[in-house]
């Protein structure tokens, strides 16, 4: 059987990033920590914290933890005369991977919502929406937003709805770059904007719309507010969420490229088969919230 008690100080450096927060956290001394990693690490026959500023978790590391994550989520249900370790429980939350847009758009109702049904906090873990789908796989997370087609095994999919996206400059930048209409020759030359290298969604436009290989200068912005400002602002364009666009749109400050030639990225919500209420009551949440704020 697992050392549960060790397992939590592993958790909580890696939660922390350093043995000396952790130590505060769960009111030990940071020797304790220390030797708790060390004497799990011996057990186990393998390296679970690559220290450092701040300590990150090998892979053994994340397995062990998303195990212990786990089995704090179940032991809620138990009800808190039968948790044992009391003070390691006010420290849990549910670990959900969500990309950048939803949080910048429908998601934060759903936490809301959320919050006001539990007193389980959400630990928000941002990641492209084509690839959250893979932090449940790992167990880094019980849930997530996902673009993702395929299921994951042990866990439940349901459809959301889409979020379309549409291709936005200011006019001026659309008169210095395209004066005589969007063409293949002024995407060529025209900066565009890309959330990181994993954003393909400025490649997947000017191909649908031109059948065009866009090859043009980038700025990466993993920001979706700094994304839409720095298209306000003229220094590029980008598909944007059309929800956070829509006000510059009427504004005029924003102009779409091709009007009404949007991407609508469809979302699912995947959700680990735990038998656990407060993951019950986030996915009615997120469930309710999208079925207002989605296509």
């Amino acid at each position: 059987m697992l050392d549960y008690p060790a397992l939590a100080t592993v958790a909580a450096v890696i939660n922390e990033g350093s043995f000396e927060r952790a130590a505060i956290v769960l009111g030990i001394t940071p020797s304790a920590v220390s030797q708790r990693v060390r004497g799990l690490e011996e057990r186990l026959g393998g390296v679970l914290i690559v220290r450092g500023r701040p300590c990150e978790p090998t892979e053994l590391g994340r397995t062990v933890t998303a195990h212990f994550d786990r089995v704090r989520l179940l032991e809620t249900e138990l009800g808190p005369e039968l948790v044992l370790d009391r003070k390691e429980q006010r420290h849990l939350a549910l670990k959900v991977a969500v990309n950048s847009d939803s949080l910048a758009t429908w998601f934060p109702e759903a936490a809301r919502q959320f919050g006001l049904a539990t007193d389980i906090p959400l630990d928000l873990i941002l990641d492209d929406e084509t690839h959250t789908a893979e932090r449940l796989r790992s167990g880094e997370v019980v849930a997530a937003v996902t673009a993702e087609a395929g299921d994951v095994q042990g866990c439940r999919k349901i459809p959301l709805g889409s979020l379309p996206y549409a291709a936005c400059a200011s006019p001026d930048f659309v008169a210095r770059f395209f004066p005589h209409g969007i063409d293949a020759h002024g995407l060529a030359k025209a900066p565009c904007l890309r959330f990181d290298r994993r954003d393909s969604l400025q490649v997947r436009w000017a191909k649908q719309m031109l059948g065009f290989e866009l090859d043009a200068p980038i700025y990466s912005v993993a920001s979706t507010h700094a994304f839409i400002d720095l298209a306000v602002a003229g220094l590029a364009w980008g598909m944007q969420p059309l929800k956070l666009a829509e006000p510059c749109l009427a504004a005029g400050t924003l102009v779409e490229l091709v009007p009404d030639t949007r991407i609508a990225v469809s979302l699912s919500w995947i959700v680990a088969r735990l038998p656990v209420a407060s993951l019950d009551r986030l996915t009615k949440a997120v469930r309710s919230t999208a079925n207002i704020a989605l296509d």
